[in-house]
């Protein structure tokens, strides 16, 4: 088994060189000899120099590899172009018909069966056991089956709290990263029905367990970089080893790094998206990471002038079942089962904790859009309506003490309340 190694930073961030050094001693040239190496790295909306690290090993092992290609981890993220990827691997076109003219660009395709391999089902009775009784059915494992045309495959990628599985990194880039749609919705829908807040920061989460146990069907080698990156974006931890235990590490510092205590709720939090979030299907980490401090009755505004789609691959089907909390659609399940199952986890998590009784919806808190989004689309998808041009992000700053939070850049740090209330996992 390869043996987890690791690098942290003392202060500030890690040098080339150290993050050379680690590489250098997991990846010896000598063990890459005719090897074919197929690199799996996050899409756009994962902020990590994973540039860095994609330089460093080509330059390290690129020249004596038969093949070191690449593949986004798209989920079912939109694709990325050419240049687009250039971008999220920090080379210039010049470089990429010149040093890099050799590795070859994927976008995983995993809406393409044709793209797909089944690489066995993980069985009902194995099932029930890992959802601890939640499920009991047999879920089918695909994955993209270019993997099998490689000896090695090597994730890099950063580590974060994350609402579906608990921590992002590890397998998670294999799943749902470049697996096939039936175990990507049905480990979607687990954590929905868990509850993100119940999930989000948490380790050994159902989810973890499924996503490990789907990662263990793929039997090429892996080998996996795990990263930290800090809120000024200064990667401050490397870990290499298999995907397991390189995530395990990082997810303890990432505990450290990326959880912000708050000793109260807010009424208001005005959460911005950054760019690199495109459309409210990645623009909704803004609701997951900050639902744990919203207070009951509150209000969550996702202030992202810049997006006006809600979802290109799946934005036929959220028209059609709108956002809403998770008992609306488990006591309507036989309405909505059919619908896919990642699809009504995403729209749980963006419409938080909630109740249905008696055909009467209530959401523990009203999340609203301010982006480019029409009113009409927003009222169709049950989720409030701002319009952007009418915020000053200026007016909801220093106000913390007032019950008002403004969070600059959403997404990736995880707010939670020192003390847990009871909705959330906590003991009241």
């Amino acid at each position: 088994m390869t043996k987890t190694q690791s690098v942290r930073a003392a202060k500030g961030g890690l040098s080339s060189d150290q993050v050379a050094e680690l590489m250098a001693r997991t990846c010896s040239p000598e063990s890459y000899k005719g090897k074919r190496v197929l690199l799996v790295v996050p899409d756009g909306t994962r902020t990590a120099p994973v540039g860095l690290l994609f330089q460093t090993l080509h330059r390290i092992i690129g020249g004596v590899t038969q093949a070191f290609d690449v593949m986004i981890a798209l989920g079912t993220h939109q694709p990325m172009s050419e240049s687009a990827i250039c971008e999220r691997l920090e080379i210039s076109e010049v470089q990429r018909q010149d040093s890099y003219k050799a590795v070859r660009f994927f976008n995983h395709a995993w809406d393409n069966p044709a793209a797909l391999k089944n690489i066995g089902t993980i069985a009902a009775d194995e099932i029930k056991e890992l959802t601890n009784g939640l499920f009991a059915m047999d879920v089918p494992v695909e994955i993209n089956k270019l993997v099998y045309d490689y000896d090695q495959v090597i994730i890099i990628g950063p580590v974060f709290p994350h609402e579906v599985v608990g921590f992002s990194g590890g397998n998670k880039y294999l799943f749902p990263g470049i697996g096939g749609p039936q175990i990507l919705n049905f480990f979607h829908w687990l954590g929905a029905v868990v509850t993100n807040p119940m999930i989000i920061g948490n380790k050994w989460t159902p989810v973890r367990k499924v996503v490990d146990r789907a990662g263990a069907l793929v039997k090429v080698d892996k080998l996996c970089f795990c990263m930290v990156v800090d809120p000024a974006k200064n990667l401050v931890g490397l870990y290499s080893g298999t995907p397991e235990g390189a995530w395990d590490a990082a997810s303890e510092q990432s505990r450290e790094v990326h959880i912000c205590y708050k000793d109260r709720p807010f009424h208001t939090v005005l959460s911005c998206a950054p760019k690199m979030y495109d459309e409210v299907w990645t623009g909704g980490k803004a609701m997951y990471k900050l639902e744990p401090v919203l207070a009951d009755g509150g209000e969550l505004i996702i202030y992202a002038p810049h997006i006006s789609e809600v979802c290109v691959a799946h934005g036929k089907t959220i028209m059609e079942v709108g956002y809403h909390c998770r008992d609306y659609f488990l006591k309507q399940w036989d309405k909505f089962k059919h619908y896919p199952w990642g699809v009504l986890a995403h729209s749980t998590h963006v419409r938080g904790i909630g109740t249905y009784e008696n055909g009467v919806e209530k959401c523990r808190v009203q999340v609203t859009l301010a982006t480019s989004i029409p009113p009409e689309v927003c009222k169709k998808i049950n989720l409030g309506y701002r319009d952007p041009k009418t915020i000053n992000i200026e007016e909801y700053a220093n106000r913390e003490e007032e019950g008002v939070l403004l969070v600059r850049k959403a997404g990736e740090m995880l707010f939670h309340l020192r003390k847990q209330p009871k909705w959330a996992g906590g003991v009241e």
